[in-house]
Formats: C-alpha cells, sequence, structure tokens
C-alpha cells in the first residue's frame, strides 16, 4: 500500500465523526387525542443528519468494533409539557415531548429514542389547529 492511501485511511477514521452532519434541527410535531376538540403543532428541536458508519463487506474478518452503525441522536435533551386545548375534564389534557439541545452520532437508544423508522407516518391534524411555540 501506498503512503498516501495508509495517511487517508488513518485520517479518515479519526476525524469521521468531524464529518458527520448531525446536529438540531427545528420540527414540527402534530398532537391530537380523539377526546379534545384541538390538534396541537408543537415547535421543536430534534436530532437529525448524517453519522459516518464503517460496514464492511468482509463482516467475519473484522472485530465487531470495528463496524459501527451509528444514528443521530440526543446528547443533551430536555421534556416539555403543553396543555392540549378543548380537552374535557376526564380528559388527561398533557402531552410531554423531547427538545434536544445537543446531538450526537452514536448507538440508538430505545430507552427515549424510537429507533425504527416507520414506512408511511402522517404528520398532519384532523381536527382545527393552535399553534404551540415554546
Amino acid at each position: 500500500m501506498s503512503p498516501f492511501f495508509v495517511v487517508s485511511l488513518l485520517l479518515g477514521l479519526i476525524f469521521g465523526q468531524t464529518a458527520s452532519l448531525c446536529a438540531p434541527s427545528e420540527y414540527t410535531i402534530h398532537v391530537e387525542k380523539r377526546e379534545c376538540a384541538y390538534c396541537l403543532a408543537i415547535n421543536t428541536t430534534i436530532c437529525a443528519g448524517f453519522c459516518m458508519t464503517r460496514d464492511s463487506n468482509g463482516k467475519k474478518l473484522l472485530l465487531k468494533s470495528a463496524l459501527s452503525q451509528n444514528v443521530c441522536t440526543y446528547k443533551e435533551m430536555l421534556y416539555r409539557t403543553v396543555l392540549i386545548p378543548g380537552c374535557p375534564h376526564h380528559t388527561i389534557p398533557y402531552y410531554s415531548y423531547p427538545v434536544a439541545l445537543s446531538c450526537k452520532c452514536g448507538k440508538c437508544n430505545t430507552d427515549y429514542s424510537d429507533c425504527v423508522r416507520e414506512r408511511l407516518r402522517t404528520n398532519y391534524c384532523t381536527k382545527p389547529q393552535k399553534l404551540c411555540n415554546l
């Protein structure tokens, strides 16, 4: 192997995380409950972007630590709670959602993230909409 190739490979492995484009991104969540009169549009931030991954065709020849499937996930977050308007007294009118403060490339933690991407997911209101800017 040429020295240029070896140096390029090492630099790519060392600085791979810096090439990742994982950051908090603005996102609107639409929340509604069957019993409530309104849908709530919540502006928040989520973690989104590209993370460098290494996956080889020769998986059986490499150690598992040499392979990585990183996702853009929360580094720091907080939860906020909002009141959904137009709910009857017998209904719990609160909804809590995460707000990304900072993000990182890492393993998906199923304790607070949905690690499976759904094929078809609608993000719209079927009831009159109220906007919630927090």
